[in-house]
């Protein structure tokens, strides 16, 4: 989301955008993400599927919280995301951004919520893609500048390609239990050899967009991206080598630092780009 601020900015010469608009749309961004993150532990809670899960601690699943209460928050999380939405629509007249928003966080809830969940049929990389990459920057920058970009697509890509990292590793690590639980997901499909070259695959990938953002004719401060192959060497090293089960979770925090350097290092050559 900040790079899809830093995007809008860049077009917008440094000026000419709402800031304030900017930081609703963070808000939004932030609640729905709490509030995925809330749905899943009470869907997989109460389903069963994290009681052998090795990883984070779960609260329903580890009966550290009652599940309605969990239920409760997520739906909490979802509110908010509506209010501050409808805020956004109103200060922008932008009233499709509506059914945009409704939708997120409908897919939200199905990710592991419902009778169907389709993140047991492997399509959560669908989902982390689209929402937490394409329309979290592109959505930005759309509410911004009121339409699309080159660069909102691009780093769009980017941004989801990275998330989908994160969820790949995640899901890699849980093969064997999701497995026997049934949760059919990507990795689980794919096995585990091929499970880590689309690991991989979504780093480069998400290093590759700054390289094509200069090569169309941009600001070569973009080129700081790529700073962040610094960071993602360790876990694709691990991820390449075999790396199971808990030796996966550092793997998890430095695909999340990635994403968070690539993101900044993005941000900062579009503001740089701006200026000079």
């Amino acid at each position: 989301m900040v790079v899809g601020w830093a995007s809008a900015w860049h077009d917008a010469l440094g000026k000419g955008i709402s800031h304030l608009d900017a930081l609703l749309t963070l808000v939004v961004a932030l609640a729905l993400q709490v509030g995925v993150n809330f749905s899943n532990d009470y869907s997989d809670g109460i389903r069963g599927t994290d009681e052998l899960r090795v990883g984070p601690v779960r609260l329903v699943g580890q009966r550290l919280a009652p599940a309605w209460q969990v239920k409760a928050m997520a739906f909490l999380c979802f509110g908010l995301a509506a209010v501050v939405g409808l805020l956004v629509v109103a200060r922008t007249g932008e009233w499709r951004l509506i059914a945009i928003g409704a939708l997120a966080i409908v897919s939200a809830w199905f990710y592991t919520g419902g009778k169907n969940p389709y993140g047991y049929l492997g399509l959560g990389e669908v989902f982390v893609f689209v929402w937490f990459g394409l329309v979290a920057v592109q959505g930005t920058v759309f509410v911004l500048l009121h339409h699309v970009t080159t660069l909102g697509w691009l780093f769009g890509v980017g941004a989801g390609a990275l998330s989908c990292a994160l969820l790949v590793a995640n899901n890699l690590r849980d093969v064997p239990t999701d497995t026997l639980t049934g949760k059919r997901t990507l990795a689980v499909r794919l096995g585990a050899t091929n499970t880590r070259w689309l690991y991989i695959g979504l780093i480069w990938l998400a290093l590759l967009m700054p390289i094509a953002a200069i090569a169309i004719g941009n600001t070569r401060w973009l080129a700081l991206g790529l700073v962040a192959a610094l960071v993602a060497h360790t876990p694709g090293w691990a991820v390449i080598r075999g790396a199971t089960g808990r030796d996966l979770l550092p793997v998890l925090a430095r695909t999340g630092q990635t994403l968070l350097v690539w993101a900044a290092a993005i941000s900062l050559g579009l503001g740089l780009g701006a200026q000079f």
